[in-house]
């Protein structure tokens, strides 16, 4: 996933060979695992401008 913001063309290219990378079910299903632990804090935007995403 590019990094928003990168100033280096090595950077860059690092960010774009991660697209080749294939990742196993089971490599999948520990991330998601993980994932599921993180507690969502709060609502991602204020409900005015969530509004406006149109989601």
């Amino acid at each position: 996933m590019p990094i928003p913001g990168t100033t280096k063309l090595s950077r860059l290219e690092e960010n774009v060979a991660a697209a080749d990378i294939e990742l196993t079910q089971d490599e999948l299903k520990s991330i998601y695992a993980a994932l599921a632990q993180i507690p969502v804090e709060a609502d991602r935007y204020p409900e005015e401008l969530e509004k406006r995403t149109g989601l």
